[in-house]
């Protein structure tokens, strides 16, 4: 110990007016106190007495739009002229605000809750028949013990497309927690408050249903959820960043982007760790972890709707139109609908059924559910020439051959497509045989018409036909064999 720090301790021995007796009493805490001198550049007199009541004011008031701190330290000048300078207002309000903005280190329990939350960016797909760019929310969470992440983008955020968001969640986990952490998000909070707030009745619904509690933050306490906000910020960084340049062309397969995006985040090793955050669930949280139910939530809705003359009723909710059998055209039905499925009734008996279509202003048609007419037009807007080719084949190798023939009789084959249309329906008529039988005669004709086979059916030429025996060449002496031309070239 150097000299002079020796003199500084005499110094402040003799000035504290006690014997070194006394001194040696003392516990450390009350000698440092007398040895050194406060080493904070913020020395606390009268002054700081006159400030320190207005201090959490002064900060609330620093939170609003436009108010600096200079400004604030110009009005406390106003109030306080012989008050600290501005560079010793700022040190103690920033004193002030590092003890207000403390945070506690949490110790998570393995198992026991998710954190969710929505990321503020979006991810998007294009839509293949429109080309339009669809963006998607993402819903995000984790769990604070093992940092195990989940992803979905959704069609939109709203809670009939997050409840179901959830439930594959829980999937995901292979388990329910013990509880849901959200913030006041309005999809789930009904009514915010420090203490109990409310939730909608549909979340409630899908809580019980999975046996697990809801609990939302405090307003405006993000750091009550600090997990799922490093979470949403990993989320971009691991699962944002590498889809970045993929097109996606619909919204099942952008989330099988993002589950492939988030295995490899969630099986990459922590750093300056030996282990993953899968292999920290899967080894200390998944036991521990509630059973899923047997079956999923669905959340069904229903509403009544008239079969509009298309024979189609509108769903309002996603703007989309789907068949029900032309016969009800008129009828008053009631549209019954969840996530995935859409099912119409018309009192008790359910008419239709369709796999739910977000696309607005489109139709979902069954052919089925067309008239005669409907449904041959449409037919006619797919036929080629391979089609009736291969119709003909099941009736037999006279009538494919014909109507082969008849389809390399014009330039354009669509000019013969009714002719071949025409010539497969005799079959509803006269029969698979007799058609085939008076294909082979048209063939033998060497007139290619539905004309001629329906001339040959109408007059029973086919039936002539058939009685007609097989001609035989009779044996004869002139009739010479194959070695009479065997040297014809000689």
């Amino acid at each position: 110990m150097s000299r002079n720090t020796i003199d500084y301790y005499k110094k402040q021995f003799q000035l504290s007016g006690k014997r070194y007796e006394e001194l040696l009493a003392l516990e450390n805490q009350e000698l440092s106190k007398i040895i050194y001198k406060e080493q904070s550049g913020c020395r606390k007199d009268s002054r700081f007495d006159r400030l320190a009541p207005e201090l959490n004011n002064l900060i609330q008031e620093l939170k609003r739009r436009g108010v600096t701190r200079y400004l604030l330290w110009q009005e406390y000048r106003q109030k306080d002229p012989d008050g600290y300078s501005y560079q010793q207002f700022c040190e103690h309000l920033n004193t002030h605000l590092d003890v207000q903005s403390a945070v506690m280190h949490f110790e998570h329990k393995p198992g026991e809750k998710i954190e969710i939350d929505f990321a503020g960016g979006k991810l998007h797909y294009i839509d293949q028949i429109t080309g339009e760019v669809i963006e998607c929310p993402v819903l995000v969470a984790v769990f604070p013990y093992s940092g195990y992440t989940y992803a979905q983008a959704l069609s939109n955020a709203s809670l009939k497309h997050l409840i179901p968001a959830l439930g594959d969640c829980m999937e995901y986990f292979q388990g329910v927690p013990e509880c849901v952490l959200t913030d006041n998000m309005k999809q789930m909070v009904k009514q915010t408050s420090k203490y109990e707030p409310s939730f909608t009745d549909l979340a409630q619904q899908w809580s019980v249903h999975y046996n697990t509690t809801l609990m939302a933050t405090r307003p405006y306490k993000p750091k009550d959820k600090p997990t799922v906000e490093k979470g949403v910020d990993l989320v971009y960084k691991r699962v944002f960043a590498p889809l970045r340049n993929l097109l996606p062309t619909s919204l099942s397969q952008l989330n099988h982007q993002i589950r492939e995006a988030l295995e490899k985040h969630n099986s990459a090793l922590y750093q300056k760790k030996d282990y993953s955050r899968k292999e920290l669930f899967l080894l200390q949280e998944k036991d521990l972890l509630k059973p899923l139910p047997v079956e999923r939530f669905e959340v069904k809705q229903s509403v009544s709707a008239k079969v509009n003359r298309n024979y189609h009723v509108f769903l309002g909710e996603d703007k989309h139109n789907y068949s029900v059998p032309f016969k009800y055209i008129g009828k008053q039905v009631t549209i019954v609908y969840d996530s995935t499925n859409v099912e119409i009734f018309l009192g008790t008996e359910r008419i239709s059924f369709h796999k739910r279509d977000y696309r607005n202003n489109k139709y979902s048609t069954h052919t089925e559910h067309m008239p005669e007419k409907h449904h041959a037009y449409k037919e006619a807007k797919g036929w080629t020439a391979e089609y009736f080719i291969e119709k003909a084949s099941a009736i037999g190798p006279y009538t494919k051959q014909l109507i082969l023939k008849l389809t390399q009789t014009r330039q354009f084959a669509e000019q013969t497509y009714k002719s071949c249309l025409g010539i497969l329906r005799l079959e509803s008529k006269y029969g698979k045989e007799r058609l085939e039988t008076a294909c082979k005669l048209a063939l033998q004709l060497n007139a290619i018409s539905y004309g001629l086979v329906s001339n040959i059916l109408a007059n029973n030429r086919d039936k002539l036909l058939e009685n007609v025996p097989e001609a035989i060449i009779p044996e004869h002496k002139n009739i010479r064999g194959v070695q009479a031309y065997l040297n014809f070239n000689n």
